[in-house]
């Protein structure tokens, strides 16, 4: 079907194509990814945009000796095809697939694991180091995107390997503009010069010849000062003030610009900058008219470019979430949105839309996000703050620090809890309720429905002692008519029976109460009676009235959480259980003590023992004891 790619099995194919025949690949790169992304999907626009950059990499660079590092990994699909995973490349992102994201177990190509924000420049530089130490001539080349780059670990790196002297080529891929710049003949005249061997031979020669160190120093303020001047509008100074040389700016759609930039560029040392310009969803007519849409599209036609939409049962959590946010806004002046680069995807656009003066996307910087909370919390102000749960993770310390220890009144709203789907390991929310649990004054909420979410967004707002924490999943609701239901102010930390029964206490978080309810009439229809079940509503404060109740009328407690099963409402019960020194039989159903892998959801839940499936065999497995 193509006549290059067809034949390329790792990168040192490639190695001897010519330009023309380069071109061609980057062609039917775009064209296998766009036709297996329509399929499978995933991440395209970036990796559209991405391609050239990457054919060049594999084509000067010695890979896998030398070492390329991605950022988030939404770039890399043509870099999984270059190195053998073509055919596999067919089933990204599926179970018996391969991730949709770099990740060393994979293959050693891929130098360094990845699905957060921000973490290139830190683990090449990492690489780069151990390089060097161990006396070896690999080159470490970080490819990080302009969004990735405002993140704070992006500048800890930069501050990091600019003092450093490492051997490091950063490769800013600007695909939105975000960093003003200048492209024109002088600009691409001090590219040429700056990353010729005469100019770099000549600037060596010199300043080895210059043995004052005094005068090193002023020569070195003049020569960047000057080189800042000239650089200034491509956003170079800051960079060349961080110790980095700068170059650029190179289209980074240009095969040819590419290719003749980084050969370059590899023959120097020290910690260099490259800012390319590429433009996302390059090369596919959909996805350049609606970058935002197709950033992640889910499944289309790839000749038409149709969308093909799955038809949904109930409203999703993220746009319940932003609807309440806004009607909420809209009774409240204090109210505020806050997100880090995620409006459209926690809901928080429809306050953008509706209340832009109201709403702050802060770029992809959590623990900025939650201490910008506390400040206008601390001022009087009533932060909503949206952050998907595993992205809270690196907020910890501000959750702790600055908003529970100062007892601010910010209500945390963790998105994409539990298992998330195809995105795997780096992105599942397992954390979250093992983790907030141990933080003292905070409220741990977590709705089993769309109406719920409505009442304890309000009933954070009404709360005025601390960090309120409700966390909800990924995907649709249970159908619930939560836009006429008049909210209800819910006491924080107390449950409520949903289903009556004997024997055995089901105690649920979450949308498991569902599961949880199914599963007891399933047992009920085989053994003639009904496990009780319980929504507790909150892990923190839990309702030890209800612990007191089951432990008192039921010989069995079993727990239902979409949270990793050590630390959270299992470990909960346990503990208050064994405090009080009462001795039911308890057992629980939780993401197990592992990381789960890229599936659908629904596989996911099946595979912990999450669905109502696996809560009827736990349940069975109880009574056999």
């Amino acid at each position: 079907m193509y006549t290059i790619l067809d034949n390329i099995n790792s990168p040192a194919d490639i190695r001897n194509l010519n330009m023309d025949q380069l071109r061609t690949l980057c062609a039917e790169l775009r064209d296998y990814i766009v036709r297996c992304c329509a399929e499978n999907p995933g991440h395209l626009g970036s990796s559209l945009g991405a391609v050239e950059l990457i054919v060049g990499l594999h084509y000067v660079y010695n890979t896998p000796d030398d070492k390329i590092v991605f950022d988030v990994g939404h770039q890399a699909y043509a870099h999984k095809i270059l190195t053998g995973r073509r055919e596999l490349f067919r089933k990204n992102r599926t179970k018996d697939g391969i991730s949709g994201f770099p990740r060393m177990a994979e293959s050693p190509y891929d130098s360094f694991g990845v699905g957060h924000s921000s973490t290139s420049i830190s683990a090449a530089l990492g690489l780069a180091e151990a390089a060097r130490l161990k006396g070896l001539d690999s080159k470490v080349v970080a490819l990080i995107g302009d969004g990735a780059m405002s993140g704070g670990l992006a500048f800890e790196g930069l501050n990091n390997a600019g003092s450093s002297k490492s051997n490091l080529l950063i490769i800013l891929n600007d695909n939105n503009q975000s960093i003003d710049s200048n492209i024109g003949a002088i600009h691409n005249y001090l590219l040429k010069i700056t990353t010729g061997d005469a100019y770099n031979k000549l600037k060596t020669h010199i300043w080895n010849k210059i043995g004052d160190r005094r005068l090193r120093r002023f020569l070195q303020k003049i020569t960047i000062d000057t080189k800042s001047n000239l650089v200034r509008n491509t956003g170079g100074a800051v960079f060349e003030a961080l110790g980095f040389r700068y170059f650029g700016i190179v289209d980074g759609n240009d095969i040819v610009q590419v290719v003749n930039t980084l050969q370059r560029l590899r023959k120097l040392s020290g910690p260099r900058i490259l800012h390319v310009r590429t433009v996302k969803g390059c090369g596919y007519t959909p996805a350049l008219a609606d970058p935002a849409t197709w950033h992640a599209p889910g499944k289309f036609d790839p000749d038409t470019g149709e969308r093909i939409l799955s038809e949904r049962k109930a409203a999703r959590y993220q746009d319940v979430f932003g609807e309440v946010l806004t009607e909420i806004a809209r009774k409240d002046s204090r109210v505020v949105g806050i997100t880090p680069a995620m409006g459209s995807g926690c809901g928080m656009n429809i306050l953008a839309n509706a209340m832009p003066e109201r709403f702050y996307d802060v770029g992809i910087e959590e623990e900025h996000a939650v201490t910008f909370a506390a400040g206008l919390a601390a001022g009087g102000m009533r932060p909503f703050c949206n952050l998907y749960s595993s992205f809270s993770q690196r907020a910890y310390d501000q959750i702790i620090h600055d908003v529970a220890l100062q007892k601010l009144p910010v209500v945390l709203c963790f998105d994409r809890a539990g298992l998330v789907g195809e995105d795997g390991a780096t992105h599942h929310g397992c954390f979250d309720l093992a983790a907030y649990r141990a933080i003292p004054d905070a409220v741990v909420a977590v709705p089993s429905d769309e109406t719920m979410l409505k009442d304890m967004m309000y009933s954070g707002l009404a709360s005025a002692t601390g960090p309120y924490i409700i966390r909800y999943p990924r995907g649709c609701g249970e159908g619930t008519d939560w836009r006429n239901a008049e909210p209800e102010i819910l006491t924080a930390g107390k449950g409520v029976k949903v289903c009556d029964g004997e024997k055995i206490a089901v105690l649920a978080l979450g949308p498991e109460v569902y599961r949880a309810k199914e599963a007891a009439a399933a047992f009920k229809e085989k053994y003639g009676y009904s496990p009780a079940v319980y929504d507790m509503r909150f892990l923190k404060p839990i309702d030890t009235s209800i612990l007191e109740e089951v432990a008192a009328g039921y010989g069995y407690i079993l727990t239902a959480e979409e949270g990793c099963i050590k630390g959270g409402l299992f470990g909960a019960v346990t503990e208050y259980m064994a405090e009080k020194g009462y001795k039911p039989y308890i057992n629980g159903c939780g993401i197990p003590d592992r990381f789960i892998g890229q599936d659908r959801q629904g596989a996911q839940r099946s595979e912990c023992g999450l669905d109502a499936a696996g809560i009827l065999t736990a349940l069975e497995k109880m009574i056999a004891k």
